[in-house]
């Protein structure tokens, strides 16, 4: 894999600092049933990093202290994590809501037939990747069969209660472009994606677009294309200076499967630390000491404000 970090610093992003702190996006580790193009973390069957049980209990730690309104679990997919279910009951009993960020396909792997259920139990919000309501695209992205498996996966939430209008368990989907462009307007794809996926008797809540990251896995593979410069160029033309206001970082912070912290996911990616002091630690984090610090930030942010805007939770504009 290409290492095309170096294209990115120091870059011409303008500063930004952190509002309140309400997130706690944590990494659990990077093995994941799929290997796909697009991914920033470049996760896959290989990967073998996992968060330890002394870091598990310091997430718990943190979440106990009240300041967090929300647990942002990822990876990698996030279930493979032995501590995972106990990790979210921690977080439910303490008032925390918790996002599963889901490939779908995890429901159908072999250990994880009730996954579903638990999630519904714990009324866990599950935002699920699909790239696409077209088979050949989704399959030419993730692989062969991915498009089946999600369909199936989707089908199996919708039974338990996700995605009913005005119900209380959530599902988003997650639409990544297949290439080197911005997503299209968000509202205008979900209407695309529910009338598609109707077809397949399949509802959800939300649609969230977000921009692909020209970092890792993608990153590599832009560069490899000759495409790499020109991409980047596409996100700096479409800066909007309005998504500043609402950019994930302000809210929220990551934290590597060793338990160190980071701005946001991407920045953990690319090892960019937060700034302005000693390197963190998740036993080192006080939410209240952060607010009004600087956000490190580099040319691949630009992938956060290019066109409507791009964040875990969708557009911004």
């Amino acid at each position: 894999m290409l290492d095309t970090s170096d294209r990115l610093f120091p870059g011409t992003f303008p500063p930004i600092a952190r509002d309140r702190l309400e997130t706690l996006q944590v990494n659990l580790g990077y093995r994941c049933n799929q290997q796909c193009q697009h991914c920033h973390v470049n996760a896959g069957p290989n990967r073998s990093e996992m968060m330890s049980e002394e870091n598990l209990r310091e997430v718990v730690r943190v979440l106990t202290g009240g300041a967090i309104r929300q647990l942002d679990l990822t990876g990698g997919a996030p279930e493979l994590h032995p501590g995972f279910r106990e990790l979210v009951m921690a977080a439910r009993e303490r008032g925390v809501a918790v996002i599963d960020r889901c490939n779908l396909t995890i429901l159908s792997e072999p250990g994880q037939e009730d996954l579903a259920e638990f999630l519904a139990d714990q009324q866990v919000e599950v935002v699920a990747s699909l790239p696409c309501y077209l088979a050949e695209n989704v399959d030419g992205q993730r692989g062969e069969g991915v498009f089946e498996r999600s369909i199936a996966g989707l089908r199996r939430l919708n039974a338990l209660g996700y995605g009913e209008p005005g119900g209380g368990l959530v599902l988003s989907l997650v639409y990544n472009p297949l290439g080197p462009y911005l997503p299209p307007p968000q509202d205008d794809l979900a209407r695309d994606y529910r009338q598609r996926l109707a077809e397949h008797g399949v509802s959800f809540n939300r649609l969230l677009t977000i921009a692909n990251m020209p970092i890792q896995r993608f990153g590599s593979m832009l560069a490899s294309k000759g495409q790499f410069d020109d991409y980047l160029a596409l996100l700096k033309a479409a800066h909007a200076e309005q998504n500043l206001a609402s950019v994930m970082c302000r809210s929220l912070i990551s934290v590597d499967w060793q338990g160190w912290l980071y701005d946001c996911d991407f920045n953990q990616m690319l090892g960019l630390p937060l700034p302005g002091r000693q390197r963190l630690h998740l036993r080192d984090l006080d939410p209240s000491e952060l607010t009004g610090r600087p956000i490190a930030v580099a040319d691949h942010c630009f992938g956060c404000t290019a066109g409507q805007g791009s964040s875990c939770g969708g557009a911004l504009g």
